[in-house]
This record gives structure tokens, sequence and C-alpha cells, in this order.
């Protein structure tokens, strides 16, 4: 488990710090401030975030917190790229927990997140077949997600949602927290996926990305 005494020294490489809804999980349309950690080391068929995979500017997590705190916003999420690539995203979920803000990780699950602070909601997005990196998928990772935490499958084709079915059939993961299927814009049609869960009668949640309905794939956010 991690330290509660963060250092506000701490390096990381920030992609963007922004303002928005939040577009996706449970969560979605809450007014959040996004915390984008450059680099990733997926590179998924669908990615709507290749500017982070480089560039970004070094900070330190002090200098996030001060960011994060001009927008006087109690949510936060941090997002990537994959935040996790980076050794001192922990420590930044610490503080954000400590300085009192409402927390979310958006993790590909290819990395661990057992040591992720408990205060934080862990969303892994596992990765279907279609995006190119399934194999991926850290399957333990299904083991430590709680009532808190939610498990997201992105799903490009009738073949990916049943993968996404069998996983459901194997893991039961919707015992353990929220389960969200969403298609790939462009890719799957919505009414499609939606037909399917209600079919078989999932027991998931479907979700579009708000952000896309509100200002198309511009901004992505």
């Amino acid at each position: 488990m991690p330290s509660n005494t963060a250092p506000f020294d701490a390096k990381l490489r920030i992609s963007e710090i922004f303002y928005s809804l939040q577009g996706e999980s449970t969560r979605v349309g809450l007014p959040t401030v996004f915390v984008r950690l450059t680099g990733c080391p997926l590179r998924c068929s669908w990615c709507d975030t290749a500017h982070a995979f480089t560039g970004g500017e070094a900070s330190t997590v002090g200098k996030v917190l001060e960011q994060v705190a001009a927008f006087q916003c109690p949510t936060v999420c941090v997002t990537g790229g994959e935040p996790l690539a980076q050794k001192n995203c922990l420590t930044l979920l610490s503080a954000l927990c400590d300085a009192g803000y409402s927390v979310s990780l958006e993790t590909s699950g290819s990395l661990a997140v057992a040591d992720v602070d408990p205060r934080v909601s862990r969303i892994v997005d596992l990765k279907a077949p279609d995006s190119g990196e399934s194999d991926k998928n850290l399957w333990s990772n299904l083991d430590q997600l709680s009532s808190r935490d939610e498990l997201k499958l992105v799903l490009a084709s009738e073949t990916d949602y049943q993968w996404a079915v069998k996983v459901l059939q194997e893991h039961q993961p919707e015992r353990r927290c929220t389960v969200l299927f969403s298609p790939v814009q462009g890719t799957l049609a919505p009414a499609a996926l939606a037909a399917w869960i209600l079919r078989d009668r999932l027991p998931v949640r479907f979700q579009l990305q708000l952000h896309k309905i509100l200002w198309g794939n511009e901004q992505g956010r």
C-alpha cells in the first residue's frame, strides 16, 4: 500500500491538465479535472489519445496539485496514455487523495493495479481482440477489483462482443464491480451492441463516450 506521506518533489511527465465533463464510467457527466500522463506501452488500433504517447512537460507532484487546485473542482481523473507506466503515478494518486479529491484512475489493465491507493476508483480497460493488444491483459487485475472500481470493455465487432461474453462467463467480474461495455465510435453501431446486451441479458452497463457526442473527435475528452 502506498504511503500517505507522498513527496511533492516526485517527478512526472504530463501531457495535459484540463477541466471538462467526464465522458465515461459511472462518473459520466461530472465536471472533472483530468491529469493526463505521457507515455503508453500499448498501441490499440482504436486509440484516440495517441498525442499522449510522447512529449509532454516535466513536472512534479507538487506542481500538479497546484494546477489541479486552480480549477476548484472536487473530482479528478488521472489518465493517459497509460498513467501507471510512470512509477510516480502511485505517488500522485495518493497525494490527490490526501488533498481531499475524489480520484479515479483510467488504466489499460496491462499493468498491475494492486498497489494503487485503495481510496482511488480504478477504471480498468480490458483490451478486446480487435484492439490488437488483448495478449497484454493482466488477468490477475480482475481479482483486485472491488465495488469502488469498474471494468471497461471497448468493443469493435461482434467477435469482440463474443469474447467479452466469454470473459463474463469465466471470470464473473460483475460480482466485484460495475462492468461497462462501449462501442468503438464509427466502427461498431451503438444500437447493435445495445441489442446484443439486451438479447443476452448481460449484467453490464452500456455506455457511449459523452465527450464525443458533445464535441466530436476534435477534443477527444
